[in-house]
C-alpha cells in the first residue's frame, strides 16, 4: 500500500506521468476560488462521504488536497476505510504546494 502522505515534490514529479493520479481538493468552494491546482477535482469535505462512491474510482491513485493537510489526511483515511486503497494525502497542502513548487498559486 502507499504512503499515507505524499510530499509535494513528489506528487510533481508524479504529474509528469501519463497516468497522473488525481487530484482531490476537499477545501471549500471561496479556498477553490482563492487558490487551486490545474484540473483539480472539488468535492468539499463536508460532501466526500455523499459523493466519493459516485464520482471517484477506488483503482484510480487519488492525491486529497486541502489548506495546510488536515482536512485532506482525514480524508484519505476515510476513503481508504472505504476501499479506496490508492489514495495520499498532499503533506502540507496548498501553501506547501505554493510554498516548495509553484509561487504563482496565491498563499492565504
Amino acid at each position: 500500500m502507499l504512503e499515507l502522505e505524499i510530499t509535494p515534490q513528489t506528487y510533481a514529479e508524479l504529474c509528469q506521468l501519463p497516468e497522473a493520479p488525481l487530484l482531490l481538493d476537499v477545501r471549500e468552494g471561496w479556498e477553490h476560488q482563492t487558490a487551486h491546482i490545474a484540473n483539480s477535482l472539488l468535492i468539499p469535505m463536508g460532501e466526500v462521504t455523499s459523493r466519493a462512491h459516485t464520482e471517484l474510482d477506488p483503482e484510480q491513485h487519488v492525491v486529497v488536497m486541502c489548506h495546510h493537510g488536515a482536512r485532506s489526511l482525514n480524508v484519505a483515511l476515510w476513503l481508504r476505510e472505504q476501499g479506496f486503497e490508492r489514495v495520499q494525502s498532499l503533506a502540507g497542502g496548498i501553501d506547501g504546494w505554493s510554498r516548495l513548487i509553484d509561487p504563482n498559486v496565491p498563499r492565504y
